[in-house]
Order: structure tokens, then sequence, then C-alpha cells
């Protein structure tokens, strides 16, 4: 048993180790490698910060849109609530018959 087990520890240890094929220094990318990454990664940091700055405008603009849309609303409101006033106090009552068809009818006569 002895000699079986001293058989399998010089088998172990007489397996070859591999060897590369490829030399390392070809396979990395070098300074080449690096400035390209680099250029890219600064790339990508100018497109966010472009997209970021759209956002953010049209964000605004439409904040300002909101705004003056009620503005306008509440000067549209006012001027109707003006003339709604306007036509009570002013209009005749020629003005309120022509509008309502139910006082158009007139009252049978004697």
């Amino acid at each position: 048993m002895h000699d079986a087990f001293v058989a399998l520890v010089h088998v172990g240890a007489a397996t070859p180790t591999p060897e590369p094929t490829v030399d390392p220094v070809l396979v990395t990318p070098g300074p080449a490698g690096f400035v390209v990454v680099a250029l890219l990664a600064l790339a990508v940091i100018a497109l966010i910060w472009d997209m970021m700055r759209r956002i953010r405008r049209g964000r605004v603009r439409a904040e300002i849109r909101a705004e003056l849309d009620a503005e306008q609303q509440a000067a549209d409101s006012a001027e109707a609530t003006e003339v709604e006033d306007q036509h009570v106090d002013v209009g005749s009552s020629e003005d309120d018959a022509s509008e309502d068809p139910t006082a158009q009818q007139e009252a049978p006569r004697d």
C-alpha cells in the first residue's frame, strides 16, 4: 500500500504546469487603450451633463408656462365676471327678453 501511495505522489508531482502561449505584454491595452477609455469616459460625462442641463431647462420652461397659463386663466375669469356684472347692471329689459326664449311669448290681449 505504501508503494502505491508513493507512486501516486510522484505522478501528482510530475504533472507539468502549462506555460502561457501568449505574451502578457501584447495582450494588455497599453497607453493607447487607456487614452481611448479616458476619452470615452469624458464623452459620456459631457453627454450626461448636457442631458441634465436640457432636462432642467425644460422643467423650468414648463413651470413658467404653467404660471403664465394660471395668470391668464385668472385674468380671463376676472374679465368674464366683470362682463357678467356689467350685463346685469347695464342690461335693459329688451335685452333680457331677446335672450330668454320663454320671455318672448306675449301675454294674451283682452
